[in-house]
């Protein structure tokens, strides 16, 4: 008979216990011994060989010194930045912008690189682009290369879940099959693509209008349109990572493409992507340079754009019904340029017009994350993986 594991052995105890402080002092630091000990509820003399033996490896500080009654001060201890670095890329069609964070979460080092050709020294290879941006966001932080230990790159288009690679990206015809495996033996670090919406949604999740929210749709409207579904708290991709590309959904009002890898636009892109609104707002009077600044004319007129929103929010809502009738979410969050732009007068109208040519009737609502969802989201991603990985490995 095979023997049973015992469960609750003192080097399992050890990692788990180190793993409830350092998320302790993440979330509510800087903490003395004691405070960590009645937190999470461990005696006096365990938190004090805790505190040791994570100060041993690195992974905490002594930040200074809280006051107390009699006796001496106590010594105050919070997570180590220098611990672990990450950097998060999100990919344009014309820059490249990278941020540097340290274990904690601080933002320290941030670089912007042009795509266009001999800019930078990088141009149009993204191995060179990708590797600039890198380092210089490093070189800002003060971290050596090899002290990143992750790098979440968000790109438009499908990455496929299988071999991490991007399977197909419209705007971007040389972030192809192969690239991460270049990074890779570029950079020699974990290198991880995730589409741009879906990391837009991690964003939501964590601090905009999706908080505490387990199911929820987001709903990208820019210059592309995307959709990232989130399920459980977690991200569906599909099986070939193709999950939330509702740019190629089939509507009405729009021909339908045969030859979608042919840098075809699909039906709903046609019909609802920012080219789309700047010709609604056009024919209603408002011209302005991009489809964002349309909507905001738009909304700045009053009753006179109403028809523009009422028009717009009529496209938007065939491919949201359509997404939420599969789905049946609570939840549908307008993000992207036009999104956020159209704030709650669009979102209120998509939301009276899901319900009222669907069964379902989920609740809309603009973005809560104002600046750089697909940057924030990339480094949420690496920052969940390296305190994964280094937090849980705390005990020899």
């Amino acid at each position: 008979m095979a023997a049973v594991s015992q469960p609750g052995t003192p080097r399992l105890l050890r990692a788990l216990n180190d793993r409830a402080a350092l998320e302790l002092l993440l979330a509510r630091g800087p903490l003395t011994r004691s405070q960590l000990g009645e937190l999470t509820g461990l005696s006096k003399v365990t938190a004090s060989q805790l505190v040791e033996r994570l100060e041993e490896r690195g992974l905490v500080r002594r930040v200074g010194e809280q006051a107390g009654g009699r006796g001496p001060n106590a010594q105050l201890y919070n997570v180590a930045p220098n611990s672990a670095y990450v950097v998060g890329v999100e990919v344009g069609d014309e820059h490249v912008v990278a941020a540097c964070a340290d274990i904690t979460g601080a933002v320290v080092g941030r670089v912007e690189v042009s795509t266009k050709p001999d800019a930078n020294g990088g141009g149009e290879d993204p191995v060179r682009l990708v590797h600039n941006a890198v380092v210089q966001a490093a070189e800002q932080a003060g971290a050596q290369l090899g002290d990143v230990r992750r790098i979440v790159l968000g790109t438009p288009g499908l990455v496929d879940p299988n071999t991490g690679d991007i399977v197909f990206a419209f705007n971007l015809p040389r972030w192809q099959r192969g690239l991460a495996a270049a990074l890779r033996d570029d950079l020699h670090t974990t290198i991880v693509f995730e589409n741009d919406v879906n990391l837009a949604a991690v964003a939501e999740a964590h601090a905009g209008a999706a908080r505490e929210v387990g199911d929820f749709l987001l709903v990208w409207i820019g210059q592309g349109t995307g959709l990232a579904v989130m399920l459980g708290g977690r991200l569906h991709r599909g099986t070939s990572g193709a999950a939330g590309e509702i740019g190629y959904l089939p509507v009405p009002g729009a021909e339908i493409p045969r030859e979608v890898s042919r840098r075809g636009k699909g039906a709903f892109q046609q019909v609802a992507g920012a080219d789309a609104v700047r010709q609604v707002a056009r024919e209603h009077g408002f011209r302005a340079g991009t489809a964002a600044e349309a909507v905001k004319a738009a909304i700045a007129a009053g009753t006179k754009g109403g028809p523009v929103l009422d028009e717009v929010a009529r496209r938007l809502a065939l491919g949201v019904a359509a997404s939420c009738i599969v789905l049946d979410p609570p939840l549908v969050v307008l993000a992207g340029e036009v999104g956020a732009a159209g704030g709650t007068p669009l979102a209120e109208r998509v939301q009276h017009e899901v319900a009222a040519i669907s069964p379902v009737a989920p609740r809309v609502v603009v973005t809560g994350v104002a600046d750089e969802p697909v940057l924030q989201g990339a480094l949420l991603t690496a920052l969940d993986a390296v305190r994964d990985e280094v937090f849980g490995s705390t005990v020899d």
